[in-house]
């Protein structure tokens, strides 16, 4: 079942960047994108930000991969590819980028990611779609939209860049 098309998904990354704009009071802050999802909209948000105000913002890739809590137990199949960041994160707002929140393990593993790259003055977290279900106090400071789902459904983001298309779709277990 389609939850946004290509349309919404635009209209949804444009009220990020805005929001994104407001909560950090202007632009001085940096986009960070969790690999590897989360990079694409950390690109796209840079990109209305540019069009929007007039300034190109520096974007980061942040892979979580060794800070995984599940990294251990065999039930990991990350693959580390490594973080791409060439500015310095120490005292700045991050603004942290990701496809779509769930139980929060994935932010936990994203904010200590960070912490070891430095201390950042505030990490804020933005993400095109929240599906509820959080196992850990995590909230997301910007959301594309929100889509209440059970456990046994899946969302799926899907990005031109990496599959030819813009939507987000729900799938039901099996599917």
């Amino acid at each position: 079942m389609h939850i946004l098309n290509a349309e919404e998904m635009r209209r949804a990354v444009t009220r990020l960047a805005m929001q994104a704009t407001e909560v950090c009071k202007g632009t001085d802050f940096v986009l960070v994108g969790i690999r590897t999802r989360g990079v694409i909209l950390a690109r796209r948000m840079q990109k209305e930000i540019a069009r929007l105000e007039g300034v190109t913002l520096p974007v980061g890739i942040l892979d979580i991969s060794l800070y995984r809590d599940d990294l251990l137990s065999g039930a990991c199949d990350a693959v580390f590819k490594g973080s791409e960041i060439d500015f310095d994160i120490e005292g700045k707002q991050v603004v942290l980028c990701d496809d779509v929140l769930y139980t929060g393990r994935t932010v936990r593993a994203a904010l200590a990611a960070l912490s070891s790259l430095g201390r950042a003055r505030a990490v804020r977290l933005y993400t095109l779609v929240d599906r509820g279900h959080r196992e850990l106090p995590f909230r997301a400071d910007g959301v594309g939209k929100n889509v209440p789902t059970s456990a046994r459904e899946r969302v799926v983001v899907h990005f031109t860049e990496t599959d030819g298309e813009d939507s987000v779709c729900l799938y039901k277990e099996g599917e």
